[in-house]
């Protein structure tokens, strides 16, 4: 029994050197890819900051690294972009204590829970490490900055394009993009009160019912589905992430209700503008990634060469329909055809 013990014991510590061994390799392996970035340059980076983004494989966070790269080019700083493939929580906490652990120049991080990042921050910020938030804050921590668009103007834009489209009257749904499946979130909660306050001289446009689509595959279109079962008179869905709108803007299409439901989507992925375009989502209300991920650079940048930055940078919102598409079409940069968001 006593070898038994001893035999597991031993798998389990190998097991665990194991994951250790890999995440250190991963980190590891981001940063040789940050500092190829800096290979034409004759110097050697004079920083080294480390990006924590909600997930990398979205194409929202995929320009906030466009963004982070560019200003680092300028600014001869490494930047080591990590960050779960998939929202996770615990592995942005995972990369977030190995980025204190390593004593990196600076960090920026996505919040995706004050209660939990806020203690980390304040442990960097004591380490001598300076901490910008980006897309989601952590007010109450000692992060030196936000990066980042106001949550309840992104709401508020969101009213408004209802209006646009439907008048004084509307029977409305929103579908809140929520990690854990609930709509106890700040951020959420304030774009929900800009979406209300923009309603508030119409009475006649009342949102029936507030959704939540949690993080699955299927998820917003399971509920899309089901809102319009429950509710038939719902002719309004806004949502508050690309790859919910995504989804509904195909179930609206295969339930034959171009028309009839007026999709308000978020985010500007190239899927969004074609529907656009096609006429199947009216329009879309979309953050500035490329400039959060910029501007949080810059602002460690101003941080480790001044001791000093703007504690908030607002990065703005747009909204895009029919009628300004090819203009801001035009605008962009070349970009992947990708359909993941935040």
């Amino acid at each position: 029994m006593k070898k038994v013990l001893v035999i597991g014991a031993v798998l389990l510590l190998c097991i665990f050197g194991f994951l250790i061994g890999y995440s250190i390799d991963y980190f590891q392996l981001n940063l040789l890819e940050a500092n190829s970035l800096l290979k034409e340059s004759t110097s050697q980076p004079e920083y080294h900051f480390i990006v924590i983004a909600q997930n990398t494989d979205d194409s929202y966070w995929q320009a906030v690294k466009e963004g982070c790269l560019d200003a680092a080019h300028v600014s001869n700083a490494a930047v080591e972009f990590n960050g779960p493939r998939f929202t996770n929580m615990d592995e942005q906490v995972k990369y977030l204590k190995m980025a204190i652990a390593s004593r990196v120049d600076g960090i920026v991080t996505h919040v995706l829970d004050e209660e939990v990042f806020t203690p980390l921050i304040d442990e960097a910020a004591d380490a001598g490490i300076p901490v910008i938030t980006i897309d989601t804050d952590a007010k109450n921590s000692k992060r030196k900055a936000f990066i980042g668009t106001n949550t309840y103007n992104l709401g508020s834009e969101s009213g408004k394009l209802v209006l646009e489209s439907k008048g004084d009257e509307a029977n409305i749904a929103i579908i809140i993009n929520s990690f854990t499946g609930t709509s106890e979130n700040v951020s959420q909660n304030l774009r929900v009160a800009g979406f209300k306050d923009a309603l508030k001289n119409a009475p006649l446009a009342v949102i029936r019912t507030i959704q939540t689509s949690g993080t699955g595959l299927f998820s917003a279109e399971e509920v899309t589905r089901q809102i319009l079962y429950d509710h038939p008179e719902i002719d309004t869905i806004v949502y508050t992430s690309a790859k919910d709108s995504i989804s509904a803007a195909q179930i609206i299409v295969d339930l034959n209700k171009v028309g009839l439901v007026t999709i308000i989507a978020y985010g500007d992925v190239p899927e969004i503008l074609r529907y656009i375009e096609k006429g199947v989502i009216y329009g879309t209300v979309t953050a500035n990634p490329y400039e959060m991920g910029y501007e949080s650079i810059c602002s460690l940048i101003e941080l480790k060469k001044n001791m000093m930055t703007s504690s908030y940078v607002d990065t703005g919102a747009k909204v895009i329909t029919s009628s300004n598409l090819e203009i801001y079409k035009s605008t962009l940069k070349d970009r992947p055809e990708e359909s993941e968001e935040e």
